[in-house]
């Protein structure tokens, strides 16, 4: 058990949602988005809470515009404006089962940004800058790289796991992994992820998903997974295994690594 950092000898399991260390209940000050230390309750101006954002999400800037870019690059290249296929691009960068088998390990990555018309792009970037916008600046870029990253893969794992002969694209399973992970983020901070709608958001999401022909369940379904894993280990292993948030962080990236290893298995 952790003891707190002000009074080294009472125990405590609790840490403060901002800065994340130990502290007991004399040193606790609750506050919108969860417990925090003295130091950190005075100064408020500072705390990035989960829908508090103190610098701009940049990063979700910067893949939005990347898919984006892809996009016109694949319509460009003659691939169709509302379907699939017809450009190279499209051909060599969605995710397929014979195709990484063969190699092309690259696909488990390169499918996050290609999308199967406009419509499913304009989409998905608006739930990634919706997400993106929450997140980013409360967890920092690089937890919200890894999350995302992870996401993608674990997506591109399950999208081969229940249709491996399928062209398979789309940033769903990096979105869907950024909701699971701001349900994480949003418990561990105190705040109830129902009462934000999140989880009538995730549940609608889920229900489309079952529901609509021509959508990867898979990579739907393992990018939830894998990002609320990616969060679990990024915002919950430093206090339950006692460990530093960079070893959180290189586990966080293992994660991401089994994505690749099973992908490659399954495929």
């Amino acid at each position: 058990m952790e003891t707190c950092y002000r009074h080294p000898n009472r125990e405590t399991g609790v840490r403060c949602s901002n800065c994340e260390r130990p502290i007991c209940p004399d040193c606790m000050t609750s506050t919108p988005v969860g417990m925090r230390c003295p130091e950190c309750a005075r100064q408020r101006v500072k705390v990035r809470g989960i829908g508090a954002a103190t610098d701009d999400p940049v990063l979700t800037y910067v893949l939005i515009g990347i898919c984006v870019i892809v996009y016109i690059g694949d319509v460009a290249g003659g691939g169709s404006a509302t379907g699939v296929g017809g450009s190279r691009l499209f051909e060599e960068g969605a995710l397929s089962g014979p195709a990484v088998a063969d190699g092309d390990y690259w696909r488990l990555v390169t499918a996050g940004f290609l999308h199967a018309g406009f419509f499913h792009l304009l989409f998905n970037m608006f739930s990634l800058w919706i997400l993106g916008t929450l997140l980013e600046p409360a967890i920092g870029r690089l937890r919200f790289a890894l999350i995302f990253f992870v996401s993608i893969l674990a997506g591109s794992f399950g999208a081969l796991v229940v249709d491996p002969n399928s062209l398979t694209v789309g940033a769903s399973g990096g979105i869907f992994g950024l909701m699971g992970a701001a349900v994480v983020v949003m418990r561990n901070r105190g705040i109830n992820p129902m009462e934000s709608g999140l989880g009538v958001w995730i549940g609608l999401n889920l229900l489309i998903t079952f529901t609509v022909s021509g959508i990867s369940i898979g990579g739907h379904i393992g990018g939830l997974i894998g990002g609320t894993l990616a969060a679990l280990v990024l915002f919950e292993a430093p206090s339950v295994l006692r460990v530093p948030p960079a070893v959180a962080n290189v586990l966080c990236g293992g994660l991401g690594a089994l994505a690749v290893v099973g992908a490659v298995v399954v495929a």
